[in-house]
């Protein structure tokens, strides 16, 4: 979706012609319950023409293959008795049993929950992308930057625009 009725707000190219209100209703149509069901939220900025025409190489497709594939058998090999399929599966036990996080990893947690007004909902979304993400680089235990990327990936939750 688009983040304002016009389309530019946060562009560093355009300037956005709404106002806070008119952002706020239109953010507003999207419900709180909607969002919360919704895995990772990404702001996608406009890419300048430079970036687009360079001839500069991101990752290989290859070696991001080979990680999804990699990450898809840790799931495989941890959810094989209790029968799920990967870590968007998990109920809230499973949650507790394969999301544990350190000291630092859950006080992290604690202070986004509370500075951004997220619900239980986000809660659990948070801590499988970070179990994902953990799983993506081969970690065996969510780390507070697995968390912190996973917290990133909840922007369009209400509070990032001032709504609760």
């Amino acid at each position: 979706m688009n983040p304002c009725p016009c389309g530019h707000y946060g562009n560093p190219q355009q300037s956005c012609s709404c106002t806070p209100l008119q952002i706020q209703k239109y953010v507003g149509k999207i419900s709180g319950p909607l969002l919360d069901r919704i895995d990772i939220h990404v702001e996608v900025p406009a890419v300048k023409y430079q970036e687009l025409s360079s001839r500069r190489d991101g990752e290989l497709s290859e070696r991001i293959r080979d990680r999804v594939i990699r990450a898809r058998e840790i799931q495989r090999q941890r959810f094989a008795s209790p029968g799920l399929y990967s870590n968007a599966d998990m109920e809230t036990r499973e949650i507790k049993e394969v999301c544990v996080l350190d000291l630092p990893g859950a006080e992290l947690l604690k202070l986004a929950m509370q500075r951004f007004g997220l619900s239980a909902r986000a809660y659990d979304r948070i801590l499988k992308v970070a179990r994902t993400i953990a799983d993506l680089e081969g970690a065996e235990n969510i780390r507070p930057e697995h968390l912190s990327e996973a917290i990133q990936y909840r922007s369009l939750d209400r509070s990032f625009y001032g709504i609760v």
